[in-house]
């Protein structure tokens, strides 16, 4: 499998991998694996690797009408010694086939073929850790819903879990989320593909355009419109389902990491504010619900962050580095010394 490897669209040092997962009613079906691997230490053949981070597989999922392209994300991680994947999911970017319709599943449960199929081209599998590299799970948005519900799924399998802007509850909170699943369960039953009202104006798309300066995000359109994409019955039955999952608790046994802006805003009419807040969700009750991820879950609010934390303005992102590093660092970058029983008594 290391021989199909193939220069990535998002040029040097990235690699994609196209990994088959059968059929379904729409023609074959895939997902794409990108990497960029560590460069060696200097001198590492020698003396060994010593950085922080050089022990560490990280593997990355996207969130809803996304796809990866965050090269400066890929760095973070890459500059510490770790190697860094990210995970195109079926029907989405790289992935995307024609024929297809972008982003459809009804279930989220079968992204673990997904998770599973890349696992198993980073050279892991589900329940063997003996490679001796520690697994990092980071998704955004829908891919940190997607990430939580297996890592709770697969105890153990991973080492911690970072999420970023995490799509945890409905933006209509819990109490409209319990009225409105068994209408579209419903309809997700009958009309699986019908799509679903939505109002975006392209305002998350500009804002985070504007975070730059005003320069274009450097994405393929296809597959990142400026404008979501739609939104179909059984999709979105699939994401209830997973928000009252998390809603009962996840008991994620990993460390958890929860990274969101500080404020929400309505994207109903353009403005400055919207470059500087979540005009996707409500974090504070995205914040809520994070707490019934596990009982190791760390919150961290970034003021002035974008939906996206890492395509904020300048200031936010520096600030939402600094505190990603402080936690990876204090969890997985030093060699811990076992506590004994009573130690500190």
């Amino acid at each position: 499998m290391v021989d199909q490897w193939q220069p990535d669209v998002l040029g040097e040092p990235f690699e994609q991998l196209t990994l088959p997962l059968g059929e379904d009613d729409q023609g074959p079906v895939v997902a794409t694996l990108v990497r960029s691997r560590a460069h060696a230490a200097p001198l590492g053949g020698i003396f060994g690797d010593h950085r922080s981070l050089h022990d560490i597989d990280v593997l990355y999922v996207h969130g809803w009408s996304d796809y990866f392209f965050q090269r400066s994300l890929a760095a973070y991680w890459t500059d510490r010694g770790a190697d860094f994947y990210a995970l195109d999911l079926r029907k989405y970017g790289r992935s995307l086939r024609p024929g297809q319709t972008p982003g459809y599943i009804t279930n989220l449960a079968t992204y673990d073929e997904d998770i599973a199929a890349a696992l198993a081209a980073m050279g892991r599998t589900i329940d063997d850790s003996s490679n001796g590299r520690r697994l990092v799970l980071l998704g955004h948005s829908t891919g940190g819903l997607v990430l939580s519900l297996w890592a709770a799924g697969h105890p153990g399998a991973s080492d911690a879990l970072i999420l970023n802007s995490p799509w945890l509850e409905f933006q209509l909170n819990a109490v409209a989320r319990t009225a409105v699943a068994p209408m579209v369960g419903l309809q997700a039953r009958l009309r699986p593909l019908d799509t679903l009202p939505q109002v975006d104006f392209g305002f998350y798309t500009r804002a985070q355009r504007e975070a730059r300066g005003g320069e274009d995000l450097d994405v393929n359109l296809e597959w990142r419109p400026e404008q979501t994409m739609a939104v179909h019955a059984g999709w979105l039955s699939a994401i209830l389902a997973g928000h009252t999952r998390v809603a009962a608790g996840l008991h994620i046994q990993e460390p958890v990491c929860v990274l969101l802006s500080e404020k929400s805003a309505v994207p109903s009419r353009w403005s400055d504010e919207l470059t500087r807040a979540d005009t996707v969700l409500v974090v504070d009750d995205i914040a809520r619900a994070s707490l019934r991820l596990g009982s190791s879950v760390t919150v961290e609010r970034i003021p002035g962050a974008l939906h996206d934390i890492f395509l904020s303005r300048p200031d936010a992102r520096d600030i939402a580095y600094e505190r990603l590093d402080r936690w990876v660092m204090g969890c997985l970058g030093t060699k811990r010394l076992p506590v004994s029983p009573g130690q500190y008594a």
